[in-house]
């Protein structure tokens, strides 16, 4: 290892260390947000009745079925 040899630290690095520097609750914060839109409870009964009602779709969705 040379000398002078200092460990590299990129700009965003930098950056968001900063960021965090300046706005200390930035973390509670985001975990909040997260919150609102995506920690939901799941409904399983929900879930088990959208898949069952789920109707399979042909391989060639544009092509008109040819008689035989």
């Amino acid at each position: 290892m040379p000398l002078f040899w200092k460990p590299y630290k990129s700009e965003i690095t930098s950056f968001i260390e900063e960021l965090k520097a300046q706005r200390p609750t930035l973390e509670e914060e985001q975990r909040r947000g997260r919150a609102l839109l995506w920690d939901k409870p799941i409904d399983r009964e929900a879930q088990a009745e959208y898949r069952d009602a789920r109707v399979p779709q042909q391989p060639y969705v544009y092509q008109t079925p040819t008689k035989r």
